[in-house]
Formats: structure tokens, C-alpha cells, sequence
């Protein structure tokens, strides 16, 4: 009588044994990455990205693949247009971020494309200002050097609306390819001015100074991102759009210069 119930007492305490065992095994490491689907995020996450958000996804890059140990992000950036006609001829691309729908619109494997920032132009001068630029107006005058981006990239179609809007007939010296080209002439003091975006002028602060007009409003850039149908790492794609959509997306966006969408 007496050994049967130590036999049961024993067998008791081997069973909680086990249980308790299987309670202290975690379902998945907590510090494995993953995405927001729950699938494990591994590899490379290819991004083509605005020459406008140059600065913003080089952080947000960096950031993401602190966030997951491992993980690279390969960033590209040019105008939206170029972008967009590169991935078309077959570029293998994870994301792309364009700086407007119409370029977005153009990529046939585009997936499903979500607004996330938007943007608008300023003029752009060398720092003080020596040619004294006061506007718009300035953009007309023969005499002035001027650069704008070249129509078929986003700031260049803004610009188009803007002068259009202004009724005014601009003389460029030289059209560029992408807002960072023409931010670049402002800042080696090759021109005396330029339409970029209010992002550029604040990334280029120590360079150049920014003049507002109110006709800006009359053409504010959408900014859509999408992770494309062929993507190579479509996991990794979707992560990375959803931490550009995240609190820490929208802080380091909104401390470049970007508006809410």
C-alpha cells in the first residue's frame, strides 16, 4: 500500500516536471526578425527609390536592417521616370518609391501602391543669395541661370504646372534628370537658381537658402511606395514598406521636410 502511493507521488511530480519544462520553451525566438505577415525576413531587399528621398531612405535603409540582424537593404536612386523604365526592361526590384503616381502608373508589376508623403517646390539659391532672386518672375529673365528638371521626372512636371499656373515662360540653361542634378548646380554656385523640392533645400541647408511662392501649392507630388508582383523578396519587401509606413518611417520623413499624405 505503502509503495504504490510513492509510485503515483512520483509519477506526479514527473508528469508537472514535463509540463513545466514545455511551458519554459518559447514558440519562436524573440529576437528572430520578421515581417508584419509573420513570415522570417532573410536576404537582400532591393529598393528604387526618388532621388528626392536620397536622404530619408538611406536612414530608414540603415534602421531596417538594425531592426533585422541580417537582413541588407540595396538601395537605387534616380528620377522617377528612370526608375520606372528600368524595372520595366527587367531590373529585379523588391520596392519602388516614386515621387508621383504617373511614374508609379507606368510600372506594369506595380502591386498595390500607397501614398506616404507628399512634397512641393521651392526655389533653391546659392547661400546669400548673390544673384538676389525674388521669385518666380526671376525664372523668366534670360539673363539668369536657371536649371529645372527635365518635364518627364516629377519635379519637372511640377514645374511645368507651376509656371503654367503663374503664366510665366521660363529661360533654363539646363535640364536635368533628376532634382538632385539641379540641387547640386545651386549649391556649386553654377547657377543662380533652381526649382527643387522644400526636402532638397533642407538637406542642402549649408549650401543653399530656399524661397517659398505660393504657387507651389498649386502643384504638390504625391509620393507612392509599393513592393512590385515580381518581387525577388517579397517578404522582405512588405516589411520594409510597412516600417517606411511606421512611427519611425513617419518621424524621419517628417523631420526631411515631407508632409502627411
Amino acid at each position: 500500500m505503502f509503495r504504490g502511493t510513492v509510485l503515483t507521488a512520483l509519477a506526479s511530480v514527473a508528469a508537472l516536471s514535463l509540463v513545466s519544462c514545455g511551458s519554459d520553451t518559447p514558440a519562436a525566438s524573440p529576437s528572430s526578425p520578421s515581417s508584419s505577415s509573420g513570415a522570417a525576413i532573410s536576404g537582400t531587399v532591393t529598393v528604387f527609390a526618388a532621388a528626392s528621398l536620397t536622404g530619408t531612405f538611406t536612414q530608414l535603409g540603415k534602421d531596417f536592417e538594425a531592426a533585422h540582424p541580417g537582413v541588407k537593404v540595396v538601395l537605387n536612386f534616380a528620377g522617377s521616370s528612370a526608375l520606372a523604365q528600368q524595372i520595366n526592361q527587367g531590373a529585379p526590384v523588391d520596392v519602388f518609391a516614386s515621387a508621383a503616381p504617373k511614374n508609379m502608373d507606368q510600372v506594369t508589376d506595380k502591386g498595390t501602391p500607397v501614398v506616404f508623403v507628399k512634397n512641393k517646390l521651392e526655389i533653391a539659391v546659392p547661400k546669400g543669395n548673390p544673384a538676389k532672386i525674388t521669385g518666380l518672375t526671376d525664372f523668366a529673365d534670360k539673363d539668369r541661370k536657371i536649371a529645372l528638371c527635365a518635364e518627364q521626372v516629377p519635379c519637372g512636371a511640377a514645374a511645368k504646372k507651376v509656371f503654367e499656373t503663374a503664366k510665366i515662360t521660363p529661360q533654363p540653361d539646363s535640364l536635368e534628370q533628376d532634382v538632385k542634378a539641379a540641387l547640386t548646380k545651386v549649391g556649386l554656385g553654377e547657377v543662380d537658381a533652381a526649382l527643387v523640392y522644400k526636402t532638397d533645400v533642407l538637406s542642402a541647408k549649408d549650401k543653399v537658402d530656399g524661397i517659398e511662392f505660393p504657387e507651389a501649392d498649386s502643384a504638390i507630388n504625391d509620393y507612392p511606395i509599393a513592393t512590385l508582383t515580381n518581387a525577388k523578396n517579397p517578404d522582405g519587401g512588405k516589411a520594409f514598406v510597412d516600417f517606411v509606413l511606421s512611427d519611425r518611417g513617419k518621424t524621419v520623413l517628417t523631420e526631411a521636410g515631407f508632409a502627411a499624405p
